[in-house]
């Protein structure tokens, strides 16, 4: 080995050595001019981005010997439900300090009975739900408008990969902390975590508790509300994800407007435009979303778009992929039009659609009889064996669980009446006295009394 080369390593690790020193020596200043700072910016920022802290009262579910009044009397046993309280802590930003509007996620805020909000001033404020989606995971909570701070909003169609970000919230219950990083990724979907995906992601610090915080460029802006990480040890590894800006703001519009998100139809089923399709349909593209059904009579319908077509950009926004078109028609309210951009047999054209309202194909049991409080119930696929309303999802604590009822269950006769669907389940239902089911569970059938 030549001296050059022998020399080479404890040449590094000097210089190496001279940095570690120098850097731990380094100026706050030089030639009289301060070093950058996200410290002027943080100044204005987190006094808009708070801490949310929210209180639960769950009811638990009993043995249903525990609901007989002699069982209870002979054994002393209280008649009021047995209860327990969960607290949860999370993240919030103002973006309308005149009327005391706070963006965060639904899952900071689900199901709370006591929402309650404190400020970097440390006041408390009791905040109300406006409104909640949980397919985007975004809520709106109100607050007393005090002398608040908001976070001005940026055009989060604009950022780039390599923005230097920085996220604020309230990681573990520690209070305000401040992380800062880059803009890893942007338009990531597909992930499982929610109903509607179209996250920025950012190699900033984001831990649980963050969730609902502030993610801001370098201009102290909203880009995005911090919601979740990849991680499985339930910590940090670099990988977090945000709500884009535009998304949260558009659906907190439509919120606090209706207190509800009020999804339409389109009408068309896609799937990725995988390599091997383009070879097929002759492209030389691989992004975009090929149309594989048309349901009858529906806006996608009226719009002439056919099985086969490519979709390449729904309101002039480039579609890369099946779940871009699910998002981009998922954020649609009923009654908005839609252009749609599509390779149709080789030439490409513009459909124009307007969003329609949906067939009811979900309803909350209480709506169609008090006894089935608790549950969600849906219509089976009209490709489905056995016709009639599924039991979806249902309370372990509601009275209908306790009596036997459990999801997947398919009610199939009410009251001695056929069901076919959730229309047939309201009709046969009928009024609040005994409701009298026949139920299909796998491949046996019995029936249930609700009394």
């Amino acid at each position: 080995m030549s001296n050059s080369r022998r020399w080479l390593p404890l040449f590094l690790a000097g210089w190496l050595f001279f940095l570690d020193a120098a850097y731990a020596a380094w100026p706050s200043s030089v030639d009289g001019q301060p070093l950058p700072s996200l410290a002027p910016m943080l100044k204005n920022a987190t006094p808009a981005v708070v801490n949310i802290s929210t209180r639960t009262q769950i009811q638990e579910a009993e043995h249903p010997l525990l609901r007989d009044p002699f069982f209870r009397y002979f054994f002393d046993i209280p008649n009021q439900p047995r209860r327990r309280e969960t607290s949860s802590l999370g993240s919030g930003v103002i973006v309308d300090a005149k009327r005391g509007y706070i963006l965060t996620n639904n899952h900071v805020i689900d199901k709370a009975d006591e929402i309650t909000v404190t400020l970097n001033d440390g006041r408390r404020l009791n905040a109300k739900l406006i409104g909640a989606d949980p397919e985007s995971d975004i809520a709106v909570v109100k607050v007393e408008p005090q002398n608040l701070s908001e976070l001005p909003v940026a055009d989060s169609s604009q950022l780039q990969v390599g923005d230097f970000v920085v996220a604020i919230g309230n990681p573990f219950g520690l209070g305000q902390t401040v992380t800062s990083g880059i803009i890893s990724a942007l338009g990531r979907s597909g992930l499982g975590i929610e109903g509607y995906e179209d996250f920025i992601q950012t190699d900033a610090s984001i831990n649980p508790g963050n969730s609902g915080g502030a993610l801001v460029n370098l201009r102290g802006e909203l880009i995005g509300v911090n919601t979740a990480i990849l991680a499985p040890s339930g910590g940090n590894v670099g990988i977090g994800f945000a709500i884009p800006a535009n998304m949260a703001t558009s659906i907190m519009s439509t919120l606090i407007e209706h207190g509800e998100i009020r999804r339409g139809l389109l009408g068309v089923t896609v799937q990725d435009l995988s390599p091997e399709l383009a070879q097929a349909f002759g492209l030389t593209q691989t992004q975009g979303a090929v149309v594989t059904g048309v349901q009858p009579d529906s806006p996608a319908a009226k719009a002439k778009l056919e099985p086969g077509d490519i979709v390449l950009a729904i309101n002039d926004r480039r579609v890369r992929n099946s779940m871009d078109v699910r998002n981009a028609i998922g954020l649609q309210q009923i009654g908005d039009e839609v252009t749609i951009e599509v390779l149709h047999k080789g030439e490409t054209v513009v459909r124009e659609a307007k969003i329609a309202a949906p067939k009811i194909s979900r309803e909350e049991g209480k709506k169609i009889h008090p006894k089935l409080s608790g549950t969600l119930l849906g219509n089976t696929e009209a490709n489905e064996p056995v016709q009639g309303v599924r039991v979806e999802k249902i309370h372990t604590a509601s009275y209908a669980f306790q009596a036997g009822l459990r999801p997947g269950d398919i009610i199939v006769m009410a009251n001695r009446q056929p069901v076919a669907n959730l229309k047939d389940l309201k009709a046969a239902a009928g009024g609040s006295g005994e409701l009298l089911l026949n139920l299909q569970r796998g491949s046996g059938s019995f029936f249930l009394l609700l009394r």
